[in-house]
């Protein structure tokens, strides 16, 4: 994995401390997570870490977080998560952050949140995944407004600055 990668989840952690804002993630120690909430604990940001019981003996959890949250189930988790988080940041990373982009974004389509959404797309990592998007926009599968439901930058300080501007917008019906 390319190493700026890495600095853009350390460079992450370190400026939701300077804001004064908290940390809510899926409490890994390792790859991005671990880097996101190492860079975050060291600056004295308070980190909260949701994990499902299952990993415990995977022994993947960072310990060091503030407040670390067991739960049944992947489920369990990402809702404990999707409720708490003022906002939602993808980094890059697998399946399971595909997945669950996927779910925030379906969630404020569908009105069940209006919190910011953002993308970081660190070394063009999620280009191919925008222009599905926009396929999808295209095809008519998804409508043209959705666009202004996540917002894309390669900026750390652009993604923070976002998320300490917005301000949601009146969305339209995802039924055509």
């Amino acid at each position: 994995m390319d190493k700026v990668y890495f600095e853009a989840a350390e460079q992450l952690g370190r400026k939701i401390c300077s804001r004064d804002w908290r940390l809510i993630y899926g409490a890994g120690k390792i790859g991005l997570m671990g880097k996101l909430a190492q860079a975050a604990v060291v600056g004295n940001c308070h980190v909260t870490g949701v994990i499902p019981d299952f990993m415990k003996d995977a022994a993947v959890h960072y310990d060091k977080c503030h407040e670390l949250i067991w739960t049944t189930d992947m489920r369990s988790r990402k809702a404990i998560m999707e409720e708490r988080a003022d906002a939602f940041v993808a980094l890059p990373g697998g399946f399971g952050t595909l997945e669950e982009l996927m779910e925030v974004l379906t969630l404020k389509q569908l009105k069940r949140h209006s919190k910011p959404i953002v993308i970081l797309n660190t070394n063009g990592f999620y280009t191919e995944l925008l222009a599905m998007f926009d396929r999808m926009f295209i095809e008519q599968f998804a409508k043209q407004s959705y666009k202004s439901i996540y917002h894309i930058t390669d900026s750390v300080d652009d993604a923070l600055d976002y998320i300490e501007s917005y301000k949601p917008e009146k969305s339209e019906s995802k039924w055509f």
